[in-house]
């Protein structure tokens, strides 16, 4: 019989890889995060650049002598996904390339243990049981990395200053108190070669920011954007997004709002329950399934919230013209998404897409008594917020697209539900349409043997594929969409097994819907 070998070094350079960050970057974040999810409420750093040595000290649960034993094992993790920044049990690792030696102190139950660990060869990490040093209290876990490089960043109290700003910026504001405080409820203090790193004191044009999920009274994230006078750097521009207190990507394609002066606009969201969807490099979320369908209906959420705020300050780029030829197709895609939703639950979040998220507002007719139950989208942060649990439900949509495209046309901006409200109620409570989430665009792929992608909320469809122009010049560019959006969406609604009867059942409700608005004309 066999025996199944691992190239241990290979292995490592390729999970280094898939960090988005330097090694030392990755190491250094990844022992934070280790630190936080233990329960620690205070995280000691220490550099001896004299002796290549970075020590990380935390006051978290610390690991009984099986638990850190097992820590020395690839992908071995007590963790479960959502309760914590990591998961994967794999970031630890990543030390062994860049250090001549790991040595790991905990103390639980009164317990303490130490171990030596190092990467020998291509194929052997082997590791000791070693005396404790002594390098944590009551309780907690030490990690003590003796670097190859006497050179490297980990030895420089301001680069490892930096890296802990930028990458757990919650942390460090007191905005997000209130929706951490449930998570970290005697907060984190970061030290620094013995200096406490001081909290960041709020600017003064600063709008806080509350998401609400549909169906939901408190706000499942909270945030603010900022505007400055002056143009920031690359890592400072742009939205973040943040679960427990990480950041894991910033920018503005990833939100899909496109504003007129992106370089002078910044800002942080804060949403704890989507550490149910992170990668495992912790880098992006994932977009298939429904860990998918969470992180799209929080985008969602946010993108309105973002776009009504930069409208308000004239800073939204006015979304470009629809070709004409899209227009029946979205005006289908209304009726097609509602019907096909009952059937698969995935694409639920691409009609609860109208600011407010209900899929259905009913405003009530001529003497009904029925009150609007309305979500506003972006209450005061003064209103109480709280936090929302990681396991808690919420809407579904479809995902699984790992690229975003790369001019994505923003959104414009709605009105409020309570505004949209108000004005039926006051032309007589007649009752409005739901709007759909999904979008449709074009873009030329040439050679791309695709017809469309789904792009978080967007379907992009592939104007340079012959078929395209085949269905334009023979006037049936209306069926070549619609088979268009079937196919990009089969993906993420159903198993690729049931492709072909998604599609076959989208065909069937488009032309349903088609005909039926015939009828009602003649």
């Amino acid at each position: 019989m066999g025996e199944t070998r691992v190239d241990l070094l290979h292995l490592l350079e390729d999970l280094r890889d898939a960090y988005p960050g330097s090694l030392e970057e990755t190491i250094l974040t990844e022992i934070l995060a280790n630190a936080l999810d233990s329960g620690a409420d205070t995280v000691s750093l220490e550099t001896a650049p004299s002796a290549a040595l970075l020590t990380v000290v935390d006051n978290g649960r610390g690991m009984r002598r099986r638990e850190l034993a097992r820590y020395h094992d690839l992908a071995a993790t007590t963790k479960l996904r959502g309760r914590g920044i990591g998961f994967a049990g794999v970031g630890i690792k990543l030390g062994l390339l860049a250090c001549q030696e790991v040595i790991t102190e905990t103390v639980s139950a009164g317990k303490r243990v130490a171990s030596a660990w190092h990467l020998k060869s291509r194929n052997r990490a082997p590791w000791r049981w070693v005396e404790p040093p002594g390098l944590v209290a009551e309780h907690g876990t030490a990690v003590r990395l003796v670097l190859s490089n006497p050179l490297s960043p980990l030895l420089d109290a301001g680069f490892v200053e930096g890296a802990i700003r930028r990458h757990f910026h919650a942390l460090m504001d007191p905005t997000f108190d209130a929706i951490l405080g449930e998570v970290y409820p005697r907060g984190v203090r970061f030290t620094v070669n013995g200096r406490a790193l001081e909290r960041l004191s709020p600017a003064a044009d600063r709008a806080s920011v509350a998401v609400r999920l549909p169906r939901r009274r408190k706000p499942s994230a909270l945030g603010y954007l900022e505007r400055v006078s002056h143009d920031l750097r690359e890592e400072q521009a742009g939205i973040a997004i943040s679960t427990l207190g990480k950041v894991i990507k910033r920018g503005w394609d990833w939100l899909g709002v496109s504003p007129v002066a992106p370089e002078r606009l910044t800002g942080v969201i804060e949403a704890p329950a989507l550490a149910e969807c992170l990668t495992l490099n912790k880098a992006d979320f994932i977009r298939a399934g429904q860990r998918g369908a969470m992180y799209l209906a929080f985008r969602k959420a946010i993108q309105e919230v973002v776009a009504e705020r930069l409208a308000a300050w004239g800073d939204l780029r006015e979304a470009e013209p629809r070709r004409r030829s899209a227009r029946p197709i979205e005006r289908d895609l209304e009726t097609v998404l509602v019907d096909l939703a009952d059937d698969f639950p995935l694409l639920a979040a691409l009609v609860d897409a109208r600011p407010g998220g209900q899929r259905r507002l009913p405003l009530g007719g001529a003497g009904g008594t029925a009150e609007p139950q309305l979500v506003p989208v972006a209450p005061p942060a003064e209103g109480g917020p709280a936090t929302v649990e990681p396991g808690e439900a919420v809407a579904q949509e479809a995902g699984g697209v790992t690229e975003p495209a790369p001019a994505e046309v923003p959104q414009p901006s709605e009105p409020p539900a309570a505004a949209v409200a108000e004005a039926a109620l006051a032309r007589g409570g007649r009752k409005r349409p739901a709007r759909y989430g999904l979008r449709l665009q074009f873009e030329s792929r040439p050679g791309d043997a695709s017809l469309s992608r789904l792009v978080e909320s967007t379907v992009w469809v592939n104007d340079a594929h012959p078929a395209y122009r085949r269905a334009v010049a023979s006037r049936s560019e209306g069926y070549h969409l619609a088979l268009a959006v079937a196919l990009a969406l089969a993906p993420l609604a159903v198993e690729p097994a049931q492709a072909q009867l998604f599609v076959e059942s989208f065909l069937t409700r488009w032309g349903e819907a088609a005909g039926g608005k015939k009828k009602r004309r003649r």
